[in-house]
């Protein structure tokens, strides 16, 4: 078992918005990486197979994170707030919806 947060923020485009928000979601890479705590951060897109036919939103963030405290840094980190502030919560935003989750490889009776 490790302390590894693992978090997964799906990002739904605003019609015709995708590939912008696509760009501005990869522009978040560089800065990000180079946070400590941070193991993995990337952006990717959905794509087509007929072995993985379930749905999802079109973008989506695959991250690990060394441990809680380090995923939460990061979360109000002056450059991820505004992201959401201004491409998420924004009536003219690049993104319709979002959901971001986490989740840990430790069983709930772990202490």
């Amino acid at each position: 078992m490790s302390s590894l947060v693992y978090c997964t923020a799906q990002f739904k485009p605003r019609p015709g918005k995708e590939k912008e928000l696509f760009a501005v979601l990869q522009s978040l890479e560089p800065n990000t990486l180079r946070e400590d705590g941070c193991v993995q951060y990337r952006v990717t897109r959905h794509i087509q197979s007929p072995f993985a036919e379930g749905s999802s939103f079109p973008i989506v963030f695959h991250e690990v994170w060394r441990d809680l405290a380090s995923f939460e840094q990061h979360c109000q980190r002056a450059e991820i707030a505004e992201f959401f502030s201004r491409y998420c919560e924004a009536e003219d935003g690049l993104a319709e919806d979002w959901n971001v989750c986490i989740y840990t490889d430790e069983p709930e009776e772990f202490a």
